[in-house]
Parts: structure tokens; C-alpha cells; sequence
């Protein structure tokens, strides 16, 4: 079995921590070239103890997820512009449903110029940020509040959210795997993420090119159900030959 250099116990450590590493910040922690720190990455990725990723790596786990500040972080940009995509397709005096997610917090910020909108959340970050719309009516769940993202889950919130049929849900997942299943990490939050979308008439999935890089263990969903997807980068060929199979209209936003 290879062993570890002391450098590279310290990069798992900090991918342990924060969720994910970036060469360019750890060639500069460390004092080394970027090469260096690439070499270090795969060999890592080479043992399965990290995932490669675009600029860097991700700690690998299939049953707990990241740190959520780790996720606002990953793929920003790229969520932003879902985000402002999703706006686009959500018109005034319309209603939507938005579930518990970092991409779902910036889609909620993209709608607070909206006019007559309703808002029905579990999510109580996308609740503060759409309260301070002066022309968005916000519904928020009732159950139990998960400290680590604010999420809102249980059954009372499943409850809440069968009492209304919106326009439209936007929702996101932790992971997509390669053949199109949406899947996530909790199944007290998947519960509720399945109840957002029977209660929609159109339903909008939002997530960035690492949902394919990850993997999580409860089924959300198959993306055959999905009216819009809206992402970052183009997906495999395998998820547009689904999209194009299922009438799904897939958005790639630039």
C-alpha cells in the first residue's frame, strides 16, 4: 500500500474539513508549484481518497454531505447563472416552490424583482432572502429546522406543501448519476423534495456540472420528470440523449 507524504495527509485533512481543495490555493499554502500539488491530488485520487474535479478535488462520501458553506462556495459563478436563467423562465404573478439548497438560495435572489409572486419554501435562507422583495408573498413550511443549512424537513413540512399547487417548483439535488436518477443525502429532505414536485405544474431542476461528479444514496427523483433543466456546463452525452428522449428542455446557462 503507497503511503501518504506529509504534505498530502495535510491536503486530505484540509479536503476533510472544507469539503473541497484547489490547486492554486494549496500550491500557495504550501509553498510549491501547482504541478506539485497536482501530482499530489492524483495520487490521492489514485488511492480513492479524493475525487478529481475541475481546478481541484472533492472529499469523497456517499452517505454524508459537505459542509454547506463548502457548497455555497463550489461552482459559484456557475450558479449564478442558473440562477438568472431560472428567473427567465418564471414569469410575474406566478408561483413557485423552492426546496433546501445552495443553487435554490441564488435562484431565490434572482426572483426578488419579480411582481405577484408567491413563494412557498422549506429552505429559511431562500425565506429571508425573498422577504425583503417588496412584491413577493412568502409561504414558509412549518417542522423541524437542520442546523447545519436551515433546511426545514419533516412531515409537517410535507404537509404544508400539499396544500398548495403552484406554477412552479425548483428544486435541487445533491447528486445525478448517469441515468438521470436525482438523488440526495437525507430522506426526511427528499420527502419533502418529492412532495415540491407533485404539488407543481412545471417543474424546474437547477444544478451545476459537480452534481455529476458526486454521488448521494436517497432517490429524489428520475429526471424524466422534469420539465426545465438548468445548468452550468454541458451535461454528459448520456443525460442529453435523457433530456432529449424525456421532452425535457435543457438549459445551459452562459
Amino acid at each position: 500500500m503507497q503511503r501518504l507524504q506529509p504534505r498530502q495527509i495535510d491536503i486530505l485533512d484540509i479536503a476533510r474539513k472544507e469539503g473541497r481543495v484547489e490547486v492554486e490555493s494549496l500550491a500557495s499554502h504550501f509553498d510549491v508549484t501547482p504541478q506539485t500539488i497536482r501530482k499530489d491530488l492524483n495520487e490521492l485520487c489514485d488511492m480513492e481518497k479524493l475525487q478529481r474535479v475541475h481546478g481541484g478535488a472533492i472529499f469523497p462520501s456517499n452517505t454524508v454531505n459537505l459542509a454547506y458553506q463548502s457548497r455555497r462556495d463550489m461552482a459559484s459563478e456557475g450558479k449564478m447563472r442558473i440562477a438568472h436563467a431560472v428567473a427567465e423562465l418564471v414569469p410575474n404573478n406566478s408561483s413557485v416552490i423552492l426546496n433546501i439548497g445552495t443553487t435554490t438560495e441564488q435562484v431565490a435572489y434572482a426572483l426578488r424583482h419579480h411582481v405577484e409572486l408567491m413563494a412557498i419554501t422549506n429552505n429559511l435562507n431562500v425565506a429571508l432572502i425573498l422577504s425583503e422583495a417588496e412584491n413577493v408573498e412568502v409561504v414558509i413550511t412549518g417542522g423541524m429546522v437542520r442546523k447545519s443549512d436551515r433546511g426545514i424537513i419533516g412531515a409537517a413540512a410535507v404537509d404544508l406543501i400539499r396544500q398548495f399547487k403552484v406554477d412552479f417548483a425548483i428544486i435541487g439535488a445533491s447528486a445525478i448519476d448517469e441515468e438521470g436518477e436525482l438523488l440526495d443525502f437525507d430522506y426526511r429532505e427528499v420527502r419533502v423534495a418529492q412532495a415540491i414536485i407533485e404539488q407543481a405544474r412545471k417543474k424546474i431542476l437547477v444544478a451545476d456540472h459537480m452534481k455529476f461528479q458526486r454521488r448521494a444514496p436517497v432517490q429524489i427523483g428520475h429526471l424524466s420528470e422534469i420539465d426545465y433543466f438548468v445548468t452550468d456546463a454541458a451535461p454528459p452525452k448520456k443525460i442529453e440523449r435523457l433530456c432529449r428522449e424525456a421532452n425535457v428542455e435543457l438549459v445551459v446557462a452562459k
